[in-house]
């Protein structure tokens, strides 16, 4: 493919609340064995996209582990493969990365020792399917300085966490809000975009010495009277986790058969760092219903509509429902787990009751579990 990619990876969300307090948004666990940056670099492998640049910055480690091999998605390439960058202190700088514009410029060199025309910019915390390829047709055939990839939310649907804008007949964006208090529209932004190579330089270059760091706010709002940039609207299911809510949602999406069809049966593939770990062992006198189950778990109780990550122990009477598990949970025996999302590597001590009445409830519990 005549494009390189950028993942912009190293923002943090207050709204994910306790769960990202030690790890980054894209690292967020998803559907039970994925995390949330699989389907972007999946993506970006199955659209043939060769040479891929993945930027992180808070709480890194999780990520950049996941991210230590490209073998996984298929990027280990003589020619191309997975780059993941991280801030740098060097003579002329010693900042962090002040926003997605400012991200890019501290790594320009990537671009400009690229010979690809194009670039394909995306989020690292959004879980989809998309072949880049027709976005970047539709760019070329509307002769576009920019293409971003826009989609209608259903009605009910709260869009103001998200970029709103307007469309003419033609499909050019002629209003563009970032974040507002109140949406005037349902169509948003998937912060999925397209853009020349050499143009992307020279406007990141231009922030940079006018003292502006942010893709949206100072390239396509500041720009879209005087930049032709065009919307490509997608229909295929597109979920964005920067919420606690948004993201027990989509997790809890993948209970539903058509959704479960769509990512794990239907070509392409979604790809991730595999880790060998027995299969899911249900012992006499557990009961498993509507749920996806991780190997490596041990289940001795019931569950019911839950996602149970990789290596969680489930013990004698426990009842889980309406609730995800991250990895390495232990759960004691007589535990009750209701509409709840327990952190990684927790665990719960004997007769702990945790109920979401008002909401989704994180549990957080540091107990050592061999003393129980």
């Amino acid at each position: 493919m005549r494009a390189v990619g950028i993942v912009l990876a190293g923002g943090n969300s207050t709204k994910m609340k306790e769960l990202s307090n030690k790890r980054a948004i894209a690292a967020m666990p998803v559907a039970g064995s994925y995390r949330s940056i699989d389907f972007t670099l999946s993506n970006m492998s199955n659209s043939h996209v060769q040479k891929v640049a993945v930027l992180t910055q808070y709480n890194a480690k999780s990520l950049n582990e996941h991210l230590s091999s490209s073998k996984w998605w298929d990027f280990g390439r003589k020619q191309g493969g997975l780059f993941v960058f991280t801030p740098t202190i060097t003579y002329d700088n010693s900042w962090w990365y002040r926003g997605t514009a400012d991200a890019i410029y501290q790594n320009l060199s990537f671009l400009k020792n690229s010979h690809e025309p194009y670039v394909i910019i995306t989020s690292g915390d959004g879980v989809y399917k998309m072949d880049y390829n027709k976005v970047l047709e539709y760019h070329i055939q509307k002769k576009a300085d920019i293409t971003v990839v826009c989609k209608d939310l259903p009605a009910g649907e709260d869009a103001s966490r998200f970029g709103i804008l307007k469309m003419n007949e033609d499909h050019r964006i002629e209003e563009f809000e970032e974040k507002p208090m109140v949406a005037k529209s349902n169509t948003v932004s998937m912060g999925i975009y397209v853009i020349r190579r050499r143009q992307l330089i020279e406007l990141i270059e231009k922030c940079a010495l006018e003292g502006r760091h942010d893709f949206v706010k100072d390239i396509l709002i500041r720009y879209k009277g005087l930049k032709r940039i065009y919307g490509f609207k997608t229909t295929g299911y597109w979920s964005n986790i920067s919420t606690v809510e948004s993201y027990y949602k989509t997790n809890m999406d993948f209970l539903k058969p058509e959704i479960r069809n769509f990512f794990f049966h239907q070509y392409p593939d979604i790809y991730s760092k595999v880790d060998d770990a027995p299969p899911a062992k249900y012992n006499v006198g557990s009961k498993v219903r509507n749920s996806l189950v991780s190997n490596g778990c041990i289940i001795n109780g019931q569950v019911e509509n839950s996602i149970l990550f990789r290596k969680v122990f489930v013990g004698n009477n426990c009842v889980i429902k309406n609730s995800i598990i991250l990895n390495d949970v232990y759960l004691g025996d007589n535990t009750h787990i209701e509409n709840c999302i327990v952190e990684s590597h927790d665990t719960i001590r004997a007769n702990s009751y945790y109920s979401g009445d008002d909401g989704i409830k994180i549990v957080l519990e540091k107990n050592e579990r061999y003393v129980l």
